[in-house]
């Protein structure tokens, strides 16, 4: 039905963009359009009857769903890019565990507990650039605060004072982090979900009712992250007390402090939900939320208060007390909690039932929590010493090279100082296997793109041979991705080995008992340490300005805005069940607002849901969210898909090869998947059988994907100045290929039995 023939039923195409948005007249191609049902952060939008020319059939509508703007905002997306990430990453990690029959067993509550220890590190750091570095070192010396107004009046306050200021800070901060996770959930995630259908956990299936309705949840986790972050404030404070001027009250405070994190910990480790109203059913587990909040703020103003008492200490020397080996303490937590991940990860992926198709070996979740602490601790480091260096008036803090005369002995943790190494290690390792892996499969590559290209163009004249080679180039660069497996390898190992080695230090035999020993030698091997550390201090602090720069950027340019995207719309996909600070789910509003508009579409006609790119994985989403009766009024399109690519081999418990099998089954096989060789993002989701070939897997499966050429030609037209375009990811609704889909789609939906056609 390729042209104007008429339909004997109405059919709605609704079209889902993908990464990096579209405007809903390029998504409709069409000059004028309207909004027909939602806002502006998320809408339906229909073309204006009247404006513009169609040559569809009557009764076939076309409709498009844009949710950009749930994702969109330049100056706030770009600082969740940076402050958010490792708390977007360590809540990708428990969604990219090993498929199971049952639970994901220790994985849920390991991340968990490694999302509080990343609110602990947070807070550290805030309270290492605030207490330690500006209130307990830096503003006693009188060449520190020399000609800085903003820190001289700091000095004329008594110690405890001071530091019980400074402390303000740090709750400021996790108030900050608050807000930015916080900040869009009232609209964007706050959609009401049917009663009943509020879940905890991560053991859900993806098409669980209820499954994209965490707002309880990520309540309970934000109350138990606030007691983390405060609790760890308040060890800081009163361990340094009880250096300076113990007394029963701060061992008693101090006792109950340790008290509240080990509830926080007992809190995580327990499922968030209690299942009590029947089967698949559930209620968010609030049993000692409330007394909890109420704790943490009696102990912390307790806290605060006591600090501020001038209790006349000896004068401070060196770094605030605690402070190092709080620091050392939590990465090795980190360290112990990393390995048992990553065991249980391979124990999981052992009785996995048909992981065979999982990207980097399912160990994608250790990955993830490695990335996370990486992240997480590579900006801390960062902040604490361009800090420090900047009141030591440019001198890099590091005992291997001794203070210049007018510079205070500023500090900052030993930890902080290996883990910059660590990173610059891993930095170099895991760049020079990226390039091995991409000069190592070129020639494979580039042979795979030379029969793709010979066998769409067989015979081009001499002058269409440089276009050819370019699209030759093009095809081999899109298949680079699955060539990266063995760097993410040598991360995870390299990440291992280096929260565990810089752990040691809890029990005095760790890298810092080594560089003293080197600085007690002097010599070159103190000088070379001091010149490495300082490089990797340089070296986080130029990965966190470019990924600062790389955000502001991507609102400027279109490729670079859409590779951005896709990381970004891939790691704010899942609901946030592990860490609450993490960015806020856009599927939350997506998925439950689409198939409250399908269904109401279903009730008038047929509806073609068409998903590009991550709107595919969107549309996947909401047909296994759909009842039957609805389902059987509904075929999918879906063009330049992640789906398996991505999804399937990253995140295999949710989205797997049985899920997406099953997705066929409940949609009666009535999809289609376009799919190009030059599309870096997309590919083929059951087989990847070019046009004339059989199909790699037999049953209707097979007939899901269709290739499409691009790109059309490598000579010019003769009515036309240069070639046709290469396509690559976008756009596939301007291809013929498309339209074509569509129509056989429209074709399949059998309106046998439908109420009288109405047209709107």
């Amino acid at each position: 039905m390729p042209g104007g023939g008429a339909l004997t039923h109405e059919v709605v195409e609704l079209r889902v963009h993908g990464v990096s948005g579209s405007s809903a007249e390029s998504l409709l191609d069409h000059p004028v359009v309207i909004r027909v049902a939602g806002d502006a952060n998320a809408g339906f939008y229909r073309p204006r009857p009247g404006f513009g020319i169609s040559n569809r059939p009557a009764g076939m509508h076309v409709e498009a769903y844009r949710w950009s703007a749930l994702t969109a905002g330049g100056a706030v997306r770009t600082l969740s890019l940076l402050f958010l990430l490792p708390f977007m990453l360590v809540n990708l990690a428990v969604w990219a565990r090993p498929p199971t029959g049952g639970s994901g067993g220790l994985i849920g509550p390991v991340c968990r507990l490694l999302a509080a220890t990343l609110t602990a590190a947070f807070v550290l750091s805030i309270v290492g650039v605030t207490v330690d570095i500006v209130g307990w070192q830096c503003t006693p010396y009188e060449p520190c605060v020399r000609n800085r107004p903003y820190l001289s009046w700091l000095s004329d306050l008594p110690l405890g004072p001071r530091l019980a200021l400074l402390a303000l800070l740090p709750i400021g901060a996790i108030r900050l982090l608050w807000w930015l996770g916080e900040r869009s959930a009232r609209v964007f995630e706050a959609f009401p979900a049917a009663r009943g259908q509020d879940r905890g956990g991560v053991e859900d299936r993806i098409d669980s009712p209820g499954f994209w309705n965490d707002a309880l949840v990520v309540q309970r986790l934000r109350a138990i992250h606030v007691a983390v972050g405060l609790g760890t404030l308040d060890a800081i404070l009163l361990g340094a007390q009880l250096k300076i001027y113990p007394t029963p009250v701060a061992y008693v405070l101090f006792v109950a402090t340790w008290f509240l994190l080990a509830a926080c910990v007992v809190l995580l480790c327990v499922p968030a939900r209690r299942v009590d109203d029947g089967p698949g059913r559930g209620a968010v587990d609030e049993r000692g939320i409330h007394p909890l909040r109420l704790v943490v703020t009696v102990l912390t103003v307790s806290a605060l208060v006591y600090t501020a008492l001038p209790l006349e200490p000896p004068p401070p020397r060196e770094q605030l007390p605690g402070y190092e080996g709080a620091v050392a303490a939590l990465i090795a937590v980190q360290a112990a909690l990393l390995a048992v991940l990553t065991a249980a990860t391979l124990h999981q992926r052992r009785h996995s039932p048909g992981n065979g198709s999982s990207w980097l070996g399912g160990l994608a979740a250790p990955v993830f929590a490695a990335a996370a602490i990486a992240a997480a601790y590579g900006f801390s480091a960062a902040l604490v010493y361009r800090v420090a260096d900047f009141l030591d008036r440019g001198e890099i803090p590091n005992p291997a090279r001794p203070n210049v005369a007018h510079a205070p002995p500023l500090e900052p943790p030993a930890s902080y100082r290996w883990a910059a190494l660590a990173g610059l290690v891993a930095i170099v390792l895991v760049a020079a296997t990226t390039m091995w892996r991409v000069l190592s499969s070129r020639r494979r590559r580039r042979r795979m793109a030379e029969e793709i290209v010979r066998r769409d163009f067989p015979d081009v004249p001499p002058e269409a041979v440089p276009r050819r080679r370019v699209v030759r180039e093009v095809v081999a660069r899109a298949a680079i991705a699955e060539q990266l497996s063995p760097a993410f390898i040598v991360f995870l190992v390299l990440s291992l080995l280096g929260v565990a080695v810089v752990g040691l230090d809890l029990v005095g035999t760790g890298p810092s008992e080594l560089s003293q020993r080197l600085i007690a030698t002097g010599g070159e091997a103190s000088t070379n340490l001091a010149i490495a550390t300082d490089v990797g201090m340089y070296v986080i602090g130029l990965v966190a300005l470019g990924i600062l720069v790389l955000g502001l950027f991507s609102y400027r340019s279109e490729d670079t805005r859409r590779s951005v995207a896709v990381i970004w719309d891939l790691g704010t996909f899942w609901p946030r069940t592990v860490h609450p600070f993490a960015p806020p789910c856009y599927a939350e509003r997506a998925v439950p607002e689409l198939a409250k508009r399908i269904t109401a579409l279903t009730t008038r006609g047929d509806v073609v849901l068409s998903g590009h790119s991550h709107g595919a994985v969107l549309a996947a989403a909401t047909l296994l969210q759909l009842p039957a009766p609805v389902r059987q009024r509904v075929a999918l399109l879906t063009h330049g898909s992640p789906l398996h690519r991505l999804y399937a081999r990253l995140f295999p418990a949710f989205l797997g090869d049985p899920t997406l099998y099953e997705l066929g089954d409940r949609v009666g096989w009535r999809w289609v998947n376009l799919w190009r060789d030059t599309d870096p993002v997309g590919g083929p989701i059951f087989s990847a059988h070019h046009p004339g070939e059989r199909p790699r897997v037999s049953g209707p499966a097979g007939t899901v994907d269709r290739r499409l050429r691009d790109p059309c030609a490598v000579v010019v037209d003769p009515d036309d100045t240069v070639p046709p375009p290469i396509d690559q990811h976008w756009p596939y609704h301007t291809d013929r290929g498309y339209e074509a889909a569509v129509h056989e789609l429209a074709g399949r939906l059998d309106p046998s039995g439908y109420p009288p056609q109405r047209h709107r």
